[in-house]
Parts: C-alpha cells; sequence; structure tokens
C-alpha cells in the first residue's frame, strides 16, 4: 500500500464570499468535514494567486467583480476545478451564463448539507 492510499489527500475547497460571517460559517463547517479550505473576501487576490482546488464556491455578487465573471477569468489562467455559484434568485441570464462556463448555482440561504453534497458530487465526477 502506498503513502496516498495510507493517508490521502483532503479536498481542497475555495470560498470566494465577502459575507465575512457567511464566509467564517463556511470555513467552519467544512473544515470539520474534512476539507482544506482557502477563503477569500473579494475576486482580486485569487486572481493574483496561484490556483489549486477540486472545487471552488464563489458567491455572485462580490465588490470587485461578479463570480462568473471571477470563474471565467480563472478558466482563461487554465484553472478548471469545479465551480458552485452562490446566489439569491438568479435569474435566467445569470442560470444561462453559469451553464454556459459549467457552473453549478446553489441559492443562497445556504443550507450547509446541500453545499457539501454539491461539492462531494462535483469533486467525485471531476476525479473520474
Amino acid at each position: 500500500m502506498d503513502q496516498a492510499t495510507l493517508h490521502p489527500r483532503s479536498p481542497r475547497i475555495i470560498i470566494v464570499e465577502d459575507d465575512v460571517s457567511l464566509l467564517g460559517a463556511l470555513v467552519f463547517a467544512l473544515e470539520a468535514d474534512g476539507f482544506v479550505v482557502l477563503a477569500y473576501p473579494r475576486a482580486g487576490p485569487l486572481l493574483s494567486a496561484p490556483v489549486h482546488a477540486d472545487c471552488m464556491v464563489v458567491d455572485m455578487r462580490l465588490p470587485d467583480m461578479n463570480g462568473l465573471t471571477l470563474i471565467s477569468r480563472l478558466r482563461e489562467k487554465g484553472v478548471w476545478a469545479p465551480a458552485i455559484l452562490t446566489t439569491t434568485n438568479p435569474d435566467e441570464r445569470i442560470r444561462r451564463q453559469a451553464e454556459a462556463i459549467g457552473v453549478e448555482i446553489v441559492e443562497k440561504p445556504l443550507i450547509t448539507g446541500e453545499l457539501r453534497g454539491r461539492i462531494d458530487e462535483l469533486i467525485a465526477a471531476n476525479s473520474r
């Protein structure tokens, strides 16, 4: 049995959310579930950092750009980790844009179990 089998790597999740309370709650819940979580309150710092993630959770309404633009820019940089867009009452335009770039939508208010389930599904599908 090799080291990776004995000590599997915890999935790495990136969260971009400007609501500091929600960001803290998501980090706490996902870390308690065994994920490694990198948290960003704005898009800019993530765009200038090397990105290595198994899944990204991105808010639609960020102070420096919208979440779909952020995900599109990350895709242009070669970041193809599965992504979840969080938003309230997405209209058809947002739904079409998200579908066009292969992004799941989870509506707010967030229910941690639902979000966790979506993250697990995307990581599993991406590792096949």
